[in-house]
Formats: C-alpha cells, sequence, structure tokens
C-alpha cells in the first residue's frame, strides 16, 4: 500500500473518469476512498463514504483525516443548464468549504477542461491565455478553478482534453457531435487517453504541479476526419479553408516541463495496443 501520501478522497468515481481512474489507483498502491450515492459499486479495496456534493455532512465525514482530494465529479453533456452549474461550481464550492474546515493541508486537486479556451485562439491554448469559454460545461469549470485558486488550499487543476480508451464509447460517440456542430473534417483536436489521465493524476498526487493550472495532452492532436474514420464512421469530404484551427487543441509543454510523459503518445499506439 502506498501510504506515503495517506487517504485520498476522490469523487464522481463512477463517471466516465472516475470509474477508470480510480482502479488505477488502487493498483498503484494508494489508499483511496470514494464519495459514492448509495448503492453504487466501487473496486475492491476503497473504503466508501455515502454521500453528495449537497450533503455537507458527509463531506465532512468524506475529508476527515484525507491527505488529496481528487474532485473529478461534474455534469458535462446535459440540456439542464442549471443542473451543469449546481454541479460543477456549487458542488466544488462545497467540497472547498469542507476540506477547508477539516482538512486545510489537503493537496486539492480539479480536473477541468481544455474546452475553456477562445474558439478563436491563434495558437494551441496554453494555461496563461485569456479563457472565453463558448458553452455551460467549461463555463461552469471556469468558475469552478477560479474558487479552486483562490481556496487557500494546496491546489493543482488539471485541464484535459478529449478523453478516450478503455471502451468508454466516448469516441464512437464523437461523430455524431462533430455533426452536429458541423465541424470541418480537417479540425484538429488534442486527445489524452485514460491511462494517461492517471499519469498526471500521480504526478499532481507528487507535488510537481501544486499551485498551477496544467493542460494534459498526448502528443499529436488528430483530425475529426481520422477520428471518426477510426470508428467506422465517415464524415463528408472538404477542401474548404479551415476556420479556428487552434480550437480544442491544447498546449502541452507546460505539462512536460514539469515531467508529464504520456505512455499513450497518439491515438495510434492505442489503436495498435487494441485499448481504445
Amino acid at each position: 500500500m502506498n501510504n506515503a501520501l495517506g487517504k485520498i478522497l476522490v469523487t464522481g468515481v463512477t463517471g466516465l473518469v472516475g470509474a477508470r481512474l480510480l482502479p488505477r489507483l488502487v493498483e498503484a498502491g494508494f489508499d483511496c476512498c470514494a464519495l459514492v450515492r448509495g448503492g453504487k459499486d466501487v473496486p475492491a479495496g476503497v473504503k466508501v463514504v455515502e454521500g453528495d456534493l449537497f450533503d455537507p455532512a458527509s463531506l465532512t465525514k468524506a475529508v476527515r483525516d484525507v491527505s488529496a482530494v481528487i474532485h473529478l465529479a461534474a455534469v458535462f453533456r446535459s440540456t439542464d443548464t442549471d443542473l451543469i452549474w449546481k454541479s460543477n461550481l456549487e458542488g466544488t464550492r462545497n467540497l472547498i468549504a469542507a476540506a477547508t474546515a477539516h482538512a486545510p493541508d489537503a493537496r486539492f486537486i480539479l480536473a477541468s477542461t481544455t474546452h475553456v479556451y477562445a474558439t478563436n485562439n491563434p495558437h494551441p491554448g496554453r494555461e496563461d491565455d485569456v479563457v472565453e469559454p463558448q458553452h455551460p460545461y467549461p463555463a461552469s469549470k471556469v468558475a469552478a478553478e477560479k474558487e479552486v485558486r483562490e481556496s487557500g488550499l494546496n491546489w493543482s487543476i488539471l485541464r484535459f482534453p478529449f478523453v478516450y480508451g478503455d471502451g468508454d464509447g466516448h469516441l464512437e460517440s464523437l461523430p455524431k457531435h462533430v455533426k452536429a456542430a458541423n465541424w470541418h473534417p480537417a479540425m484538429k483536436i488534442s486527445t489524452i487517453h485514460h491511462r494517461d489521465i492517471a499519469t498526471a493524476m500521480n504526478l499532481a498526487l507528487s507535488g510537481a504541479l501544486d499551485g498551477r493550472v496544467v493542460n494534459i495532452s498526448d502528443e499529436a492532436p488528430v483530425s475529426v476526419y481520422e477520428l471518426a474514420h477510426l470508428v467506422g464512421e465517415q464524415l463528408e469530404s472538404s477542401s474548404e479553408p479551415l476556420m479556428n484551427p487552434w480550437y480544442l487543441h491544447s498546449d502541452g509543454s507546460l505539462a512536460r516541463r514539469l515531467g508529464f510523459q504520456p505512455t499513450v503518445r497518439t491515438v495510434y499506439q492505442a489503436v495498435q495496443e487494441q485499448i481504445l
């Protein structure tokens, strides 16, 4: 058991990211506890704390004696804008309040998104760029980031791009969203495999990212045309000029300087290793 850090609280453990991260943390030997609603399953060896982000008493119990909090819980694709803001902003505020009161020395790691960068950014999104989120999910994440940065806790914020792998179905769902948004097929997006979300979290837990907002991505943005092809879908071809070529393309150089090295360097490596 990796007890050097003590107990780690993880939220959002049944979500797209959490369900794949938590087993990897356990496998790495971390002492994990999970905030879950009643009846939810967690991997063997994980302590369950029943409750949710809107139950202050359950949060007090959840953060007691923890040395780190990994906050993954969020609402992403939903037409309920109020739910997005309540979950992503108010839920984060409540968790920060509990940590501040009952675990002030804990490291607080927030999972965020590279969707916060402007559509017309003149280069791949960098951590020091002005953010201009276009939709409620990234806008709520920007607000949550601000709460974390101003919390007085020892924090880090990891901005993830398009997440895929481990049979999560996310890549398979991409073509319908591309078509609905009428994206140019040549548009390239940054990606990250679930395995390297764990790589990044391990780095954050070590303290290497303390006090920083950091983009986490693999080494090669890929066109949505190619990504659709990988899951057996065809997008309409086009040779029209590509507008906003850097939208959803994030600059991962800061993460590299801080020691992050993806183990799944490109989506094509994931194809070769059969871990899509």
